[in-house]
């Protein structure tokens, strides 16, 4: 089994790709830890690339994170399932600000070592402008197009609350 799980910052894409990597006994690869090193530093392409790689040749894995320039596009063809958190704006700086307060001064278990947790305003204009931008929607829509029969989008905690009832059972 190989699922993808994307979306906006603060859905709770690390939360509920941990739960299934633990539920199902599968590999997992958060991208922020990937990406970024101690100070949040960005880590070497070639470095990050190759760590990316390595979990894709993986019978199975759970790989949470954007990130188009880490094998976004082989990732999505090889995924059996992929998990689109698109909340809202609003729902998503709530859920920040909660996660801030959790972690303040601290590393979050999904985040590279040394990647204090923060808040500032570069990331709440990221999470309610900048990561919703033209080109970021256009390329969420054109995953939602291209690959339809194996998308599941999840909207809000409603959905995302039924989704864990559901894979529970499974």
């Amino acid at each position: 089994m190989k699922i993808m799980i994307i979306g906006h910052s603060g859905c709770g894409k690390s939360t509920l790709a941990s739960y299934i990597s633990k539920m199902k006994r599968i590999p997992l690869l958060h991208l922020d830890q990937v990406y970024f090193n101690t100070g949040w530093q960005p880590r070497e392409r070639e470095e990050a690339l190759a760590i990316v790689k390595q979990q894709l040749e993986n019978e199975s894995w759970v790989i949470e994170g954007n990130y188009q320039n880490l094998y976004q596009k082989e990732r999505l063809e090889q995924a059996d399932q992929i998990i689109f958190l698109d909340f809202p704006r609003l729902s998503c700086l709530k859920r920040v600000i909660q996660r801030y307060n959790r972690y303040r001064g601290k590393t979050r278990p999904d985040m590279a070592v040394g990647c204090i947790e923060k808040l500032d305003v570069e990331f709440i204009w990221w999470i309610l402008y900048k990561g919703r931008d033209k080109k970021k929607r256009q390329a969420f829509n054109r995953i939602e197009r291209n690959y339809k029969d194996k998308l599941r989008i999840i909207r809000n905690q409603k959905e995302l609350d039924m989704f864990y009832t559901i894979f529970d059972e499974t």
